[in-house]
């Protein structure tokens, strides 16, 4: 399997797992607004997962704690591309 699908299967596993435990809640509540907004399951998934590789990239490439302010914040602008 190329990096990429094995690294977009853990992002999706880690949004689902999200969505499931409602934590953080706003990652479902994103999911639904999103939903309303008529996007579909694949696509809302792709959005979220960018907030949540911007996360990834700075813990492991800069050796930086996880920001869930900062996540919940990118969360907020979507459809909108995070870019914090």
């Amino acid at each position: 399997m190329e990096t990429n699908g094995a690294m977009r299967e853990h992002i999706f596993e880690i949004i689902d797992n999200q969505l499931r435990d409602n934590n953080p809640p706003e990652t479902k509540t994103t999911f639904d607004r999103l939903l309303e907004q008529g996007f579909n399951e694949l696509h809302i998934k792709q959005m979220i997962g960018q907030c949540l590789a911007l996360e990834l990239f700075d813990i492991m490439k800069h050796g930086k704690s996880y920001d869930n302010a900062r996540y919940i914040k990118n969360l907020s602008t979507l459809p909108k591309e995070p870019f914090d």
